[in-house]
């Protein structure tokens, strides 16, 4: 049952329901970061905006607690990521959410045994213009790359795409940290790089379900595990702005569908 990366229309479905869940979870946290346009917001009210809206259905926050690696566990259900940092930064009483931040939320959600995932970048109130520039590319790469999802085209085409477009606009895709299968679990096979050559890495598809990510950094590709504040969060090395989407698809025969 688990890793299998073929999901049944039943798993669908369920994936389906959670994703609406998650779907609504980071958006009501997203909403409450927008108040930081007049006025500062504690990053750890997002979280608990988001845990709120998961625990009305029933649901759990799948990243509260994840083990990432010789017992440490992560302690947010949400993640709050803010400028340089780049995904897994943990709200804190000093992170507070200003107008000028470019703020990154991820979330995952565990509903009746199965795994969404998905993430979002959002300008809070005035942002400078390459902010807001990278925010866009980074969108419309995530886009580019789900042209290529569809039954018997490849992982490296989703790959080609994001990166040559990220590329194209001056910036520069993450290449350290990827995409990834869901549903039984957190993670699942295939990784999924947001850079790659056409026609190569795994035949896609339909049943497969994937969280696709592209992050994107504004002066480099090279990224840095901060040990220095909360020991869980990527940065960028340069001090540059970074971005980052996310949505856990599906594979059809003639596409793919966003199911959060």
């Amino acid at each position: 049952m688990f890793n299998k990366i073929i999901k049944s229309k039943k798993e669908i479905s369920v994936l389906r329901e959670g994703g609406k869940i998650l779907h609504e979870a980071l958006h009501q946290a997203k909403e409450l970061a927008l108040e930081g346009k007049d006025r500062e917001v504690d990053s750890r009210d997002l979280e608990k905006k988001a845990k709120e809206i998961i625990d009305k259905y029933g649901a759990e926050p799948s990243f509260l607690n994840y083990d990432v690696g010789g017992g440490i566990k992560y302690p947010s259900a949400l993640c709050v990521s803010v400028n340089n940092e780049i995904v897994h930064g943990v709200p804190r009483a000093d992170k507070i959410i200003k107008s000028g931040d470019l703020l990154k939320l991820d979330l995952g959600v565990l509903y009746r045994g199965l795994y969404t995932d998905a993430a979002l970048t959002v300008g809070i109130g005035e942002i400078d213009s390459e902010a807001q520039r990278l925010m866009d590319v980074t969108w419309k790469a995530f886009q580019r790359g789900l042209k290529q999802i569809k039954a018997g085209n490849t992982l490296g085409d989703y790959g080609w795409a994001v990166d040559k477009y990220v590329r194209k606009n001056g910036f520069f895709t993450v290449k350290n940290l990827v995409g990834h299968g869901v549903g039984y679990e957190v993670h699942e096979p295939p990784q999924i790089p947001n850079y790659g050559k056409r026609g190569q890495g795994m035949l896609l598809k339909p049943g497969m379900v994937l969280a696709l990510e592209p992050m994107v950094n504004q002066f480099s590709e090279n990224i840095v595990l901060d040990d220095k504040v909360d020991g869980f969060a990527y940065t960028t090395v340069d001090g540059g702005l970074a971005a980052h989407f996310e949505h856990t698809i599906v594979v059809t025969e003639n596409g793919y569908e966003i199911l959060t």
